[in-house]
């Protein structure tokens, strides 16, 4: 007979499609420290049939317009908001038999499963890129311009031309193909929110090498976003470079 130390290896170690048998087997084992082993592994498993089917329905939008189009690219930015720093915007275009689990809104996950959603996507994705405009840019066009200049841009560094934009709620102006505003689309869509992941960890890490560079703001912590120790410094030593001048007025 099984250790219940070994059971519990087994179980830990075991591949969803696995975890069935091995309930059944150890499910008979009376002990009860086997017994709580199997009720981990069961909720392991259940929360891994929920995260397929709530993935199946962030692809709702994918399935229907793969029946006509084969590059669909999915377009999120991140940035509008903060007083400091640029604003990103990332592109994807996933191939039709994509399969990536806890994809999200990049705000709803943490940074260590951001990190690894981020390699995810990279490494099955047909196509990304990544868009920037800068805080010079932001202050002279506006914020809602500059995020669809770096729109633009992501798209148009993609390696495959997209047939089909799935956007997160906007309609970006001149734009050939045809577009599909999807209100909340990061948490709707695997494109949409695929590309919310990128820009999310692309800006986070830009901002973490601003912070070495004006350390006294705290940007690697805030992102670039008002809290209350941003503000205070801006008050204190005043802006630097990667301040956005029409987002700040109020502070200095």
């Amino acid at each position: 007979m099984a250790t219940i130390q070994e059971i519990k290896i087994n179980l830990q170690h075991a591949t969803y499609d696995e975890i069935p048998g091995l309930l059944k087997l150890y499910g008979k084992d009376e002990r009860s420290g086997v017994q709580k082993e199997v009720a981990r592994a069961a909720k392991r498993l259940q929360q891994w049939q929920e995260e397929v089917v709530r993935i199946e329905g962030m692809k709702q939008y994918e399935k229907e317009y793969w029946l006509q189009y084969d590059y669909i690219c999915g377009i999120d930015e991140v940035g509008r908001g903060p007083l400091a720093g640029p604003v990103v915007a990332a592109a994807v275009i996933f191939p039709k038999d994509v399969d990536i689990l806890y994809l999200n809104d990049s705000k709803q996950l943490s940074e260590k499963k951001r990190e690894e959603l981020y390699l995810e996507i990279k490494d099955k994705a047909l196509a990304y890129a990544v868009g920037m405009a800068d805080v010079e840019t932001i202050d002279e066009i506006n914020i809602l311009q500059a995020d669809y200049a770096a729109m633009r841009q992501a798209i148009g560094k993609l390696k495959i031309t997209p047939q089909i934009l799935l956007n997160d709620a906007v309609t970006i102006p001149s734009i050939i193909q045809p577009q599909v505003p999807i209100i909340k689309g990061d948490a709707k869509s695997i494109s949409i929110a695929a590309a919310s992941i990128l820009a999310k960890v692309e800006r986070d890490r830009l901002m973490c090498v601003y912070d070495e560079m004006y350390p006294e703001y705290g940007f690697a912590r805030n992102k670039g976003y008002g809290s209350a120790e941003h503000i205070e410094a801006i008050k204190k030593y005043g802006p630097c470079a990667i301040h956005r001048k029409t987002f700040i007025t109020h502070f200095v």
